[in-house]
């Protein structure tokens, strides 16, 4: 059997691992769309380096873009094999495949509108609506710790990795020439508290291991407590400044995370009145499938629920849906808090609203998750920043920029390290350090060997590895 690893290869986005049995049969775990790669991102999307109608199963770790993206495209290239995930990814990734392609049609109708006057070429979506709404009846969603039998040979069990709502470490099982052999994917690890779910659970020991490193050099800085930090940050933008607060997030996790804090602090009478927009039909409608799975969440807000039958909303919370009023926002002129997709800015109505309001000195952006070094998210923070292109076009800079990574839905290195103690380092033949940049990578390695972990990997693009 082999593997070889196509995306998140010394980098942290496009997740797809390809896995060949000896029989023939070929897995492919995670179908990543690569973004924040500036004009390369496109045609690393569209050519994929495999044939999609050789794939027979997708087993899929999470539903976030990066990991899920591109399964409209190979089902548009014609793959038609089962695609394998939790009950919860599956709920998630029918709302955001749709919600990408969206983005697409109209990133591209916005570009082609300005092309057009320039005499540019055009550009298409790699993919249409019609293709991510097809493409769900391939879905398969399974519970977790239940073990799923894709055939007599190969078989699949999903357990928390707490980064967001349905996120699994995915452990596989080959029989082959009289032999098992366990491997697991970790996908992205979640941090051991959480402001919504589960802490992470231990998965069964494997013998070959497949890590994510996003965090692999790094500890979170001790901040202030959540609510103290995000309370101090409000006042001062709203209060004092009277100016818009501006919270790229993405859609489903993040956002649903900073509402239930903003939620407690508005029943506690902590939150000034104003107005908080959440700019995202797809928050809107994420936020009602986390509604269905509060036992994938924490006793925290198991305990809120008890008090508040809607820890998700509150009457100065509104929901954006359409996009005529996400316009309205723009001349909105009172202190609001505005959150919107996508996290690192790369894209979406958030990108719209930072343009419009980043030369106002009253503006406060906020920055709460990782962003990839090329993205607009990450520039952004960029001591001394002056100027910035966006959308083609040079703004200056004077809002306040923010960074609280008390929201990151990642580990870092010593809660990763701490999680995989759940495995014996002696009993894994090879592990293989995936979804990180390549200096990261080098001295997570060095973190993981320093624990016992011997034969590590850092797979480059394409790079093919016989195991089992």
């Amino acid at each position: 059997m082999k593997i070889e690893f196509i995306g998140a290869a010394q980098e942290v986005t496009g997740s797809k691992h390809l896995l060949t049995t000896d029989a023939g049969k070929r897995i492919l775990l995670d179908c990543g769309m690569f973004q924040g790669k500036g004009l390369e991102t496109d045609a690393m999307n569209r050519h994929l380096g495999f044939d999609p109608t050789q794939i027979d199963h997708l087993i899929l770790s999470h539903a976030h873009i990066d990991h899920s993206g591109l399964i409209p495209y190979i089902y548009k290239k014609g793959f038609r094999g089962s695609v394998i995930t939790t009950a919860a990814t599956r709920d998630l990734c029918a709302l955001m495949l749709a919600d990408s392609a969206f983005i697409q049609e109209l990133d591209a109708k916005y570009y082609n509108k300005k092309a057009a006057r320039k005499h540019l070429p055009l550009i298409k979506p790699i993919y249409q609506l019609s293709d991510a709404e097809r493409c769900m009846d391939l879905f398969v969603g399974i519970g977790y710790n239940y073990r799923f039998h894709i055939d007599n040979t190969v078989s699949v069990q999903f357990f928390n990795a707490g980064h967001m709502l349905g996120s699994a470490v995915v452990c596989l099982e080959v029989k082959e020439w009289g032999k098992t052999t366990r491997i697991a994917f970790t996908g992205d690890i979640g941090r051991p508290e959480n402001a919504l779910l589960r802490t992470p659970e231990a998965f069964p020991q494997c013998d070959y291991l497949i890590s994510e490193a996003t965090y692999g050099n790094r500890l979170h800085v001790p901040e202030p407590e959540v609510e103290q930090q995000l309370t101090r940050i409000v006042h001062e933008t709203c209060v004092e400044k009277g100016g818009k607060l501006l919270i790229p997030s993405f859609s489903v996790g993040r956002t649903q995370e900073i509402v239930f804090v903003l939620n407690k602090l508005y029943n506690e009478h902590k939150l000034p009145h104003i107005d908080v927009f959440v700019d995202s039909p797809l928050s809107m409608n994420a936020t009602n499938v986390f509604r269905l799975y509060t036992d994938s969440m924490n006793d925290s807000v198991k305990h809120s629920i008890l008090f508040d039958d809607d820890p998700f909303g509150f009457n100065s919370l509104h929901y954006i849906k359409n996009v005529e009023d996400s316009k309205a926002l723009n001349s909105y002129d009172k202190p609001c808090i505005i959150i919107a997709a996508s996290g690192m800015l790369e894209a979406g109505r958030i990108k719209h609203h930072v343009s419009n309001n980043i030369a106002n000195a009253s503006t406060t952006i906020l920055i709460v998750g990782y962003c990839t070094p090329t993205s607009l998210g990450a520039r952004l923070q960029q001591k001394g920043l002056k100027t910035i292109s966006i959308f083609g076009e040079e703004h200056p800079v004077r809002a306040k920029i923010e960074v609280m990574e008390v929201f990151s839905g990642h580990a870092d290195y010593a809660e990763m390290i701490a999680y995989l103690r759940c495995q014996d380092p002696k009993l894994i033949r090879q592990t293989f350090l995936v979804h990180g940049d390549p200096d990261v990578l080098l001295d997570y390695r060095e973190k993981l060997k320093e624990q016992g972990f011997g034969d590590v990997v850092i797979p480059a693009p394409f790079n093919t590895f016989e195991i089992g």
